[in-house]
């Protein structure tokens, strides 16, 4: 157990390694020139332009400007914003809570709520129950984002008036306390249901299939024969089983929460990492780029880690010293 951790870890840090070196490379071989958004569009003067590459270290050959930036790095430093002028770190940090409290409520509410319909759905396959969620969940799931949410706003903060339409705290009558939690849940609503919708048929469809397919093993009809009830059956044999496959779901989608969910931040004008990183992508401020896709990658090894971890310790079959 012990040395196939290790091994998974170092396969992590290699591929974080390989991840943030190709980002680089890609993000500087793109169309598009940070200086010349920096700098303007109204004709900048090419001292102006040129004073502005070599502030940021643009003019220097992509090797080196690589190793510049792996040295930062190594010591801590994400670098400097081209557009915010502050700490790339700093701008994360601020950022990220947000963020992390949208994507993780939704990601969870979604894995709980998608689960225990596809149960549901399973246990009664082919029946109408099975049949209206399978719809719904095809409708939800062939839905924009930013779309829903401009429906959610348009009903429920518009029309009913029961919601706010944007932001995490009502800027006019700032709360403290319980009173700015109840705030910041208020906001929360409209954008959580948002993504809670979006990702439930993902959950409902995975749990519903796995579980079809373990109560037609041949193992099943064993236990029926041996006089075992379904209920013990489901919960002991069939659970376990067909739980696996949206744990991975889940620990993937878990392993986003730190970039957010751009088209939900903005339609919502939540101050997330998601609307940082498309301002980042617009302005070609790479060092924002590189410090996000950074903490995703890493994000992504982490979670493919627990994930493994969790598989072992429900399927004893999965032996993880091998």
């Amino acid at each position: 157990m012990g040395r196939y951790m290790l091994r998974r870890l170092l396969t992590a840090l290699l591929t974080v390694a390989l991840v943030t070196v190709l980002n680089f490379l890609l993000m500087r071989l793109a169309p598009g020139d940070p200086v010349q958004i920096i700098a303007g569009m109204n004709n900048p003067s090419a001292e102006q332009m040129a004073a502005l590459t070599e502030r940021y270290g643009l003019n220097k050959p992509l090797g080196e400007q690589l190793w510049i930036y792996i040295k930062q790095l190594a010591g801590g430093d994400m670098g400097t914003s081209y557009t915010y002028n502050q700490p790339v770190a700093s701008l994360i940090g601020e950022t990220m809570s947000p963020s992390m409290l949208l994507a993780l409520t939704s990601c969870v509410l979604a894995f709980a709520l998608g689960t225990a319909i596809g149960l549901v759905c399973a246990r009664h396959e082919g029946k109408a129950l099975d049949n209206i969620m399978s719809s719904v969940s095809y409708l939800f799931d062939s839905m924009p984002p930013f779309w829903l949410g401009l429906i959610m706003i348009l009903f429920f903060a518009s029309t009913l008036h029961w919601l706010p339409t944007s932001g995490m705290v009502n800027l006019r009558s700032p709360a403290t306390g319980w009173g700015h939690v109840a705030d910041v849940m208020t906001h929360l609503t409209l954008p959580c249901a948002t993504m809670t919708l979006i990702q439930i048929p993902q959950y409902l469809r995975i749990t519903r299939s796995s579980v079809v397919q373990a109560m037609q093993e041949d193992y099943m009809t064993t236990f029926r024969a041996a006089g075992m009830s379904e209920g013990r059956i489901f919960r002991r044999y069939v659970l376990k089983n067909a739980i696996l496959p949206t744990l991975t779901v889940f620990g993937i989608s878990l392993a986003y929460v730190v970039s957010g969910a751009a088209l939900v931040e903005i339609v919502f004008a939540w101050p997330g990492m998601g609307r940082l990183m498309l301002n980042a992508i617009n302005r070609r401020d790479y060092p924002v780029l590189m410090g996000i896709y950074l903490m995703i990658s890493v994000a992504v090894a982490v979670m493919t880690m627990l994930v493994d971890l969790i598989y072992a310790w429900l399927d004893p079959r999965i032996r993880l010293s091998k």
